[in-house]
């Protein structure tokens, strides 16, 4: 019997192993997870009783991946719909509604803009004469999103609209983030036809479509992960750190735990799902390209501070699903979400009103230094001054994830290209995760499924 080693517990390994698993059952598929829990960066927790997602709590809903894989696991019935998708963002000590129609933050609509109220009217002007301004040739190689921005706009559109909402998706920062890898539809426009920045993100919105952008899951999207381990065709080994990956004669050989007391596994593939770091560390010796290359993936670190509060009037929060805090403002806060008025259901058996705030952006260690009573006590302060609220909350927690998230940085996408080459010299050997083909779920879950199905094709066909 063939047999596939899966390294790496998280959405990416998880999936990879499913897909597997249920295409070959003749097939031994056994999935490494050095940590004590599997889900990676989905995870739920009980705060004031009710059940919150303290690691990604959103996965986007117009690409298919995500909602495909909890419909097949059984949670179709379980998605649900932001309540609001109208955020606000917080710029020169006032918070103003997010500027409809805006690309992760690009204007593709000088009214918008206008209407916002975020921005000064020197960027408005810059905005909106911006396509006469031109010829804009086509380009011809990769840049920094800030970098572009900043020349056709102005830095404080950088400033105010596009680094909070990049520093949403990665925690890093505009302009050092690749546009081909984290906005590619308007990368691919620019370099086919040139031209207009703001006409050029107009044309990739596209018209008002039908349907929510998001999905969720009631009780958590932590549950996706979950419900994937549940109904496991495969073999789970949480707690097995794997030091070290050799090539032998017939596959692999997986060198387990530690050293004096580890084990030895071998496999005929193997599919790697960590992150580029330890990636690197397990491809060293194997595939040195890849390791260096993975090396130079940096990483941002972050924690998500959860707040519950009871007995509060309507409206103590302002409305919509929370607010956007640019790095300007001089807040540590980057972000809050008003998690009960933005997914329904949410605190609502327990009675209590939740909001997350997250903090830490590319660079940045100091919140993850700090202690979780220190912490909190932050994010009340922030909380106050930002949306006037002062009541004392009847629980929290605190969640840290130290470099959790890869900073896709200009030439992002060829790296992952001479990764991927290098990588597959090895009959049998894949990679999948957030370091490479995106950090959104549906995402993760697409890299998972071509890492999967690469392996797949390497193994003998069924009866032979």
């Amino acid at each position: 019997m063939a047999v596939v080693a899966v390294i790496g517990g998280g959405i990416s390994g998880l999936s990879a192993a499913d897909r597997i698993a249920r295409a070959r059952p003749d097939v031994e598929v056994v999935l490494f997870e050095g940590a004590d829990r599997l889900g990676g960066k989905l995870r739920r927790v009980q705060v004031a009783g009710a059940w919150v997602d303290v690691g990604a709590e959103a996965m986007l809903a117009r690409r298919p991946e995500g909602v495909r894989a909890a419909t097949e696991v059984g949670l179709g019935q379980e998605l649900i719909s932001p309540l609001s998708t109208s955020a606000l963002v917080r710029s020169r000590a006032a918070n103003h509604p997010l500027p409809a129609r805006t690309l992760i933050g690009v204007p593709s609509d000088v009214a918008a803009a206008r209407a916002s109220g975020v921005l000064s009217a020197s960027s408005l002007a810059a905005i909106e004469t911006e396509p006469a301004g031109g010829p804009y040739p086509a380009l011809t190689e990769d840049v920094s999103v800030g970098k572009l921005v900043e020349q056709r706009f102005g830095a404080e559109v950088v400033d105010r609209l596009v680094d909070p909402l990049l520093g949403g998706v990665y925690a890093g920062r505009a302009r050092q983030l690749s546009l081909q890898a984290a906005i590619p539809a308007l990368a691919n426009r620019l370099m086919a036809t040139g031209g207009s920045l703001l006409e050029a993100a107009a044309a990739t919105v596209g018209p008002p479509v039908t349907g929510p952008v998001f999905a969720s899951l009631a009780g958590g999207l932590a549950r996706l992960p979950e419900q994937l381990a549940a109904r496991a065709g495969f073999g789970i080994r949480v707690g097995t750190p794997v030091r070290e990956l050799r090539r032998t004669a017939t596959g692999f050989e997986l060198a387990l735990g530690s050293v004096p007391s580890g084990q030895r596994f071998d496999a005929d593939a193997v599919v790697l799902a960590v992150p580029a770091g330890k990636a690197a560390t397990m491809l060293n010796k194997l595939v040195p390209v890849a390791a260096a290359e993975l090396s130079s993936i940096e990483t941002a670190s972050m924690v998500i501070v959860t707040l519950a509060f009871a007995g509060l009037a309507p409206g103590a929060l302002p409305a919509g699903s929370g607010v956007l805090v640019p790095a300007v403002e001089g807040l540590e806060v980057k972000a809050m979400t008003f998690s009960s008025q933005k997914w329904p259901g949410v605190g609502a058996e327990s009675g209590v009103l939740l909001l997350r705030a997250s903090l830490g952006r590319a660079g940045e260690q100091s919140a993850l230094q700090r202690t979780d009573a220190e912490l909190v006590t932050l994010v009340r302060r922030e909380l106050a001054e930002i949306t006037g609220l002062r009541a004392e909350p009847v629980d929290s927690h605190v969640q840290r994830w130290g470099g959790a998230l890869p900073q896709y940085a200009v030439g992002h996408l060829q790296r992952v290209a001479r990764i991927k080459a290098a990588v597959h010299q090895l009959r049998g050997l894949a990679v999948c995760g957030a370091s490479y083909d995106g950090v959104g779920i549906p995402a993760c879950i697409g890299s998972a499924h071509n890492a999967a199905d690469r392996v797949l094709s390497a193994l003998q066909p069924s009866g032979q």
